[in-house]
């Protein structure tokens, strides 16, 4: 069995030995520059820490793997391009690097290399990897839609946000651990366990995002603290303060979410002030407590012994543990 450091240094390694620059190189250096930036490498080690509850040989299936983090940056990208972004893990964005187009087609050629990394997978395991692989990238871009089709609407419901990020976040988490113990040879009710831990892990992972967005440490978070309430995201933050808000609260988040020009640290410190009163943080946290707790049912259910599980369990864990 390894820890999660040690399988997260089998991916680091495997990611700068990968060879995938051909020509022309312009559409080869922005994927290069984004899949060499470091960060827990949470999907590529969800995934291998499934497998290794299994097997122990887990170099076996590091393109697979890998696949799954080509995938999530690929995500990211476009992300960058649609939110505007400047900053992703503390660096320039690959759009404000090298600009929209070269983003969007380096982009591009991540989802293709993620197909390619994927059918290195053995071939009894291929079909079910790809079928698995593909309806959750359809479910990212629904989640994806869901967001910015909530960026236009007044009211979210908090039901109708929790929906959005389970598609959008949560899927990929769940579909990691889920091929890592298809290529294991799970049985099917450990991989619908392993699956639903995932889910419900990347729910409270996004909502701990969320938060961290708006009071964590720029260093640590390695993006701008505050992106969200500038562009009138529709967090869980917002959506709960809304509906906690008085009359007079909420008339002030509505009158800065309405503005055209404003400057951003001073909407930032209004929006955060009504934050602060309602104790909005609190209520977050309770949330993603309780989502961490159900996480524990579903692992607990897995059919290994359970010193074969201490190493993912610890990952997660670990997981909260990004400084506010």
């Amino acid at each position: 069995m390894y820890s999660w450091e040690q399988i997260r240094e089998k991916v680091n390694e495997f990611i700068q030995n990968l060879e995938i620059e051909r020509h022309p190189k312009d559409l080869y250096i922005p994927i290069t520059y984004t899949l060499s930036q470091s960060g827990k490498r949470v999907r590529p080690v969800l995934f291998l820490m499934a497998y290794n509850m299994y097997k122990d040989n887990v170099s076996d299936v590091l393109y697979p793997a890998v696949a799954m983090e080509t995938y999530h940056n690929y995500t990211l990208i476009h992300d960058d391009v649609m939110d505007c972004a400047d900053i992703r893990r503390g660096k320039p964005t690959v759009v404000a690097k090298w600009g929209e187009n070269a983003a969007i087609l380096s982009g591009d050629t991540m989802l293709v290399l993620a197909y390619e990394f994927i059918a290195k997978s053995p071939d009894d395991k291929l079909r079910g990897m790809l079928n698995l692989f593909t309806t959750t990238a359809k479910e990212i871009g629904e989640g994806q839609q869901f967001d910015m089709e909530f960026e236009t609407r007044d009211e979210v419901r908090e039901e109708e946000y929790l929906e959005m990020i389970r598609l959008k976040t949560s899927v990929l988490m769940a579909a990691c651990l889920k091929m890592g113990g298809i290529l294991a040879g799970a049985s099917e009710s450990d991989l619908a366990n392993l699956y639903a831990y995932g889910e419900t892990m990347g729910m409270a992972f996004q909502l701990q995002d969320d938060m961290l967005d708006a009071y964590g440490d720029v260093e640590v978070f390695g993006k701008k603290i505050g992106g969200d309430i500038v562009c009138n995201k529709k967090t869980f933050l917002l959506i709960k303060a809304m509906e906690l808000a008085s009359d007079e609260q909420r008339a002030v988040i509505k009158e800065w979410m309405s503005k055209k020009s404003f400057d951003e640290q001073e909407k930032i410190a209004a929006i955060k002030a009504v934050y602060d009163e309602l104790d909005i943080c609190k209520v977050c946290q309770e949330r993603i407590n309780e989502l961490f707790a159900k996480c524990d049912s579903y692992i607990d259910a897995v059919s290994v012994p359970a010193e074969r599980k201490v190493a993912l369990k610890s990952f997660v864990d670990s997981l909260l543990n990004r400084n506010l």
